[in-house]
């Protein structure tokens, strides 16, 4: 069964970096789009960035670009997310995710990890 292990949260200064991962432990991964979501105390999840099964194509909510980077790691069942400029709005739990339909465009959620909590501190 899909298993979505996401990796490296913490506490972060704002305007420091931090990277996370996220393995998908049955290996299909490596067919399917996949991303990440996150969700702040009091908000509805939302859409941080994703990436096509082959990581040429990437998409970024508007409040991420040109801060963070998906990508696919050499083990193709792994992304990361770099993340730079951190800033305390940037504090949530993040949720890695795998579309089970599309290789191309996360556009469905089928599967979500256990989440890793960020934590921007200013």
């Amino acid at each position: 069964q899909v298993q979505l292990l996401e990796s490296g949260g913490g506490l972060v200064q704002a305007g420091c970096s931090l990277r996370l991962s996220c393995e998908d432990s049955e290996g299909t991964g490596s067919a399917y789009a996949m991303g990440w979501f996150r969700q702040a105390p009091g908000k509805d999840r939302e859409f941080v960035a994703a990436i096509s099964w082959d990581g040429a194509i990437t998409y970024y909510a508007d409040d991420v670009k040109g801060r963070f980077t998906i990508s696919r790691g050499n083990n193709k069942n792994t992304i990361n997310l770099q993340m730079n400029n951190m800033k305390s709005e940037n504090t949530a739990v993040n949720y890695c995710v795998m579309d089970r339909k599309s290789g191309v465009a996360l556009s469905r959620a089928d599967y979500w990890g256990q989440g890793t909590q960020v934590t921007v501190s200013s």
